[in-house]
């Protein structure tokens, strides 16, 4: 249950980086609404990383939440804000995926 609950932060991790650059490309009572948005996923975010963290070794915690994170706001600037997709890009994000599920196996 902690690692889904790990999956959920990272993901609301993603959420919040992706309200940031909402609210860069929007102004007024729109923007507000973004930087609201912002604010409930990095809340929902930080409870649920606490709480895995009470059960899972913190370093491959943080470790796992950064990485979905990392990967997932990528993946958003690429498929919604369209940065490029470098062959680079793509391939070093790879290798944090490889890295991510790496940790999952050898974690106990």
């Amino acid at each position: 249950m902690n690692w889904i609950l790990l999956v959920i932060a990272g993901l609301f991790e993603v959420a919040f980086a992706a309200c940031l650059g909402k609210a860069k490309e929007t102004t007024g009572t729109t923007m507000w609404l973004w930087y609201v948005g912002f604010l409930v996923c990095l809340t929902i975010s930080m409870v649920l990383l606490v709480k895995v963290t009470k059960e899972l070794p913190i370093g491959t915690a943080y470790a796992v939440w950064t990485g979905i994170g990392a990967v997932g706001s990528v993946l958003v600037g690429i498929f919604v804000f369209k940065e490029p997709a470098t062959f680079w890009r793509v391939f070093f994000i790879s290798t944090l995926i490889i890295s991510i599920i790496g940790l999952k196996v050898v974690t106990k």
